[in-house]
């Protein structure tokens, strides 16, 4: 049966932080041969054997071969149960209908005469299982698993709950050991080698992570409604490596500002992918929409200090004094108020639309980017409106209520209109 998987199955080369090419095939060959990793990282509608393909008619070897058909391992594996399935049901009913046996009786005596069989089944599927490298085949196996253990309960056919436990293990100790190979391999990666270099732009490599993740989460809201632990563990170990290379591969950029428009596009990246497909509530979703949001506002913070850094150190400092009533402390900024009034009156419209260019020019090259864009632009004036808001607050207080530059104060309703302006934008 197995004979007929497709020839381009997963490899221990096929891994999250494996780079695209590989060697030259030649010796006198300096071009790379470039594998296609895609159908190992992403799910395609390999889910649909957890559907409607999941009763689908079993796979006849003889006919497959003489229609040179192949197929991928979780679709021999299908076959390869459902057929047991079919076989012990009929069976057990007829063991127990013919012997006029039932409960613990019956069990034993079809435990009897198939256990030769269920082990030679059990020792074949496990060399196959372990040569598998492909990730999401195992986990789609192990949803099969389950699946047919749950038909199994439904036709009051107790007597196989042994061997689907037996299976599910196997198969969840290869399934450990190859998400193993992938998280050893992205925290093997060296940005420095990469080719091409890191930019501000997603990842191939973060790209291949949220398929690969999105995939696994699909598969688990096919069976359950929650993700089960076992696999919760692996997506949190593997996120942890994947933020770690994201931290260097960003880090590798000379221009503070670009390390944030990388990650924040790589979190976006990530976010869309999974919004795509996973309909359940994941903690991957959450903890990467809470960390996006967080580089965000630096990324804001990063925009707005170039231009209004005297005010927003101005706000920072004096808030504090103000909440613990240091009053002669205060007054020591008196002399700083004119000159950042005057400053901000002078430049505030051309330092908007200089803001304004700035992410657009960060965002422009992520295809996928216009809610990023969107996101950060909002973000970015209405911190300044915040700023502003509370600039004006603080020189209510008494200590600047005899400041003549309070009166050269713009109006927040012109600050608003003027934003509006660049809403249509997007």
């Amino acid at each position: 049966m197995f004979r007929l998987q497709l020839s381009d199955a997963a490899t221990k080369d096929d891994l999250l932080g494996a780079e695209d090419a590989v060697k030259a095939t030649g010796f006198f060959s300096s071009k790379p041969q470039v594998r296609n990793r895609a159908t190992v990282f992403s799910l395609g509608t390999r889910e649909s054997l957890l559907s409607f393909d999941f009763l689908a008619p079993l796979i006849v070897p003889h006919a497959a071969q003489q229609a040179n058909e192949r197929f991928q391992f979780e679709s021999l594996f299908r076959s390869v149960q459902y057929a047991l399935v079919d076989h012990s049901s009929h069976e057990f009913l007829f063991l127990s209908d013919f012997f006029m046996v039932g409960g613990q009786a019956a069990i034993e005596l079809f435990s009897q005469i198939m256990m030769r069989s269920i082990t030679c089944l059990l020792k074949s599927c496990e060399e196959r299982i372990l040569a598998n490298y492909d990730a999401i085949s195992l986990y789609l196996c192990i949803c099969l698993c389950t699946k047919y253990s749950e038909l199994m309960v439904e036709r009051g056919i107790p007597a196989m709950d042994g061997y689907w436990d037996t299976l599910t293990r196997m198969l969840w100790h290869r399934f450990d050991a190859v998400m193993q190979l992938h998280n050893e391999s992205v925290r093997a990666v060296d940005v420095k080698k990469i080719v091409p270099p890191p930019d501000t732009r997603p990842h191939y490599i973060i790209r291949r992570y949220a398929e690969f993740t999105c995939a696994l989460l699909v598969c688990s809201q096919m069976i359950r409604k929650q993700v089960e632990p076992k696999l919760q563990r692996h997506l949190s170990r593997q996120q942890s490596e994947v933020e770690q290379l994201l931290n260097r591969l960003s880090a590798s950029l000379p221009n503070p500002s670009d390390r944030l428009v990388c990650i924040i596009n790589n979190y976006d990246l990530i976010l869309n992918i999974l919004e795509e497909r996973v309909t359940c509530e994941s903690k991957e979703k959450s903890s990467f929409w809470e960390l996006q949001q967080t580089r965000v506002i630096d990324y804001v913070e990063a925009m707005l200090r170039p231009h209004f850094g005297d005010l927003i150190a101005f706000v920072n400092e004096c808030e504090p004094l103000i909440e613990q009533g240091h009053t002669q402390l205060l007054i020591r900024y008196s002399e700083k108020v004119t000159g950042i009034v005057r400053s901000f009156s002078a430049n505030w419209k051309k330092s908007i639309d200089a803001i304004n260019k700035e992410i657009l020019q960060s965002f422009t090259n992520f295809k996928n980017g216009t809610n990023i864009l969107q996101a950060s632009c909002c973000a970015a004036f209405t911190q300044l409106v915040q700023y502003y808001h509370r600039f004006s607050k603080v020189l209510s207080h008494e200590v600047f209520a005899d400041n003549a530059a309070r009166k050269e104060l713009v109006n927040i309703h012109h600050i608003m209109v003027e934003l509006k302006k660049y809403k249509p934008v997007y």
